[in-house]
């Protein structure tokens, strides 16, 4: 158990929610503003229970930095993705980096870390320039300049993604993704919510999406990684990452197998375009409502990227933009929710949480946090500056998790959102359309309504 010196207790306040179902259908159906309105009512550590009383789980989610830091970081090992929601995440996109434990986890990680060092993730950028060309070059055409955010960084950080993933295999992937990830992800929530989950066998018609958008995927990825091995040698001099990942060796020679590869793509597809397109899209969003931040933005733009292709050396010649996509993580981090369930007991907070408790860490409200951001709402970039980051607490502020198992795509993901803004930015003005914006928890943070802005080339 862990010690403290402040004050302890084992009573942990939290909502009584309904008779039946507790606050299982808050959570479900409005879990980023039931999770705020719960640390301003209750503070830091707040328990939920889920389901009949005596019959349900309870839930505990943890606010603060301190605490964030404790589940995700210095006691990580007592946090484990056992949870409702990783299991079900599991059974759906396979037992990949995102979802794996112990030694599987660590036996994916040596053979695919070497895949994202940066000198390694710094050669993508001639693909992500590529499919940024592809979209300016669409973006000239649009009827009245009328896009939806949401929608087109979904498919760009998609094509992108796919594109590093297969090489020319990118167009039937980007198809299937498109239409059967927000399914599958749609009901991996939930499920992962549900007071009682019914089998998937059971011919329910949420099981029936679910299960189709799932084989799906599975088909598409499995045809693309059969093809692959019909080629053998001729593959040998592929450069795409599905390539390096048949070719990856550990030590004693252990490689991922067909099954194991698939789970790694649907990771990668999954975890690669929902995080960076969730970012972009807001970025946009914000800038298209702030004509002043959007004025300082696209004059490092233009200086930066005058009349060429943009190149992973550039990212550090962009520090504004790089300050506005920080902010918009922080605003609509795409990992808005993260889950554990704790093996001992524990005290987080001066809160005792049993052995065994299912516990949420919630950068959505981290990040919004009175007690380390000042006017928490407000949409400002320079928070980002160098002088006011260095005094802030290392989890005020993680979009891409932290600890052992933060992100392994994080440069990746900063690479791509950084380059490809830039260059939205020195072709085009954005002016906001729909102002309001509503939201929904999948697997990802998203939009559940039109985000529409105009873009007007320069």
């Amino acid at each position: 158990m862990t010690t403290t010196t402040a004050t302890v207790t084992r009573s942990i306040p939290g909502p009584p929610g309904l008779p039946l179902i507790g606050s299982g259908l808050d959570l479900g159906r409005r879990p980023l503003r039931t999770l705020r309105a719960a640390r301003r009512d209750y503070g830091d550590v707040v328990r939920f229970h889920v389901g009949p009383i005596g019959l349900g789980t309870d839930l505990y989610a943890v606010f603060s930095p301190e605490g964030a830091h404790q589940v995700l970081g210095s006691e990580a090992a007592n946090f484990r993705k056992d949870n409702a929601f990783y299991d079900e995440l599991r059974t759906s996109v396979g037992n990949g980096l995102l979802t794996s434990q112990d030694g599987d986890y660590q036996r994916q990680r040596r053979l695919i870390q070497p895949l994202f060092t940066r000198r390694r993730v710094d050669g993508y950028a001639d693909a992500i320039a590529l499919e940024t060309q592809a979209l300016t070059e669409r973006w000239h055409t649009v009827p009245g300049g009328v896009v939806d955010a949401a929608d087109e960084m979904s498919r760009f950080a998609l094509r992108a993604v796919s594109r590093i993933l297969f090489g020319a295999d990118v167009e039937e992937a980007v198809a299937v993704v498109h239409s059967s990830f927000p399914v599958l992800g749609a009901y991996v929530m939930d499920r992962g919510f549900a007071p009682i989950r019914l089998p998937r066998r059971f011919p329910a018609p949420a099981n029936r999406r679910g299960t189709e958008a799932q084989r799906a995927l599975y088909a598409v990825c499995d045809r693309i990684i059969a093809e692959r091995a019909v080629r053998g040698q001729a593959d040998d001099e592929a450069d795409d990452l599905l390539a390096l990942l048949r070719r990856a060796r550990g030590e004693d020679g252990e490689r991922l197998d067909p099954a194991e590869l698939r789970d790694q793509v649907l990771v990668f597809l999954l975890a690669g375009h929902e995080t960076t397109a969730t970012s972009l899209a807001f970025a946009l969003h914000l800038l298209a409502g702030h004509p002043e931040q959007r004025r300082l933005a696209q004059e490092e733009a233009d200086a930066v990227l005058t009349g060429r292709a943009p190149t992973a050396a550039d990212l550090e010649a962009l520090p504004y933009i790089t300050r506005v996509l920080k902010e918009a993580m922080r605003l609509y981090p795409a990992a808005s929710l993260i889950g554990r369930r704790s093996v001992a007991e524990t005290v987080i907070d001066g809160h005792v949480l049993p052995g065994g408790s299912q516990v949420l860490v919630v950068p959505w409200v981290t990040h919004r946090h009175p007690d380390h951001w000042d006017e928490p709402d407000s949409f400002d970039p320079d928070r980002f500056l160098p002088e006011r980051e260095k005094d802030r607490h290392r989890y005020a502020w993680f979009p891409f998790g932290g600890g052992p198992r933060a992100c392994i795509g994080q440069h990746f993901s900063m690479l791509e959102a950084v380059l490809a803004l830039g260059v939205l930015l020195r072709d085009f003005d954005v002016e906001v359309v729909d102002r309001r914006v509503a939201l929904a928890q999948g697997i990802t943070l998203r939009a559940a309504s039109p985000m529409r802005i105009r873009v007007t080339a320069r």
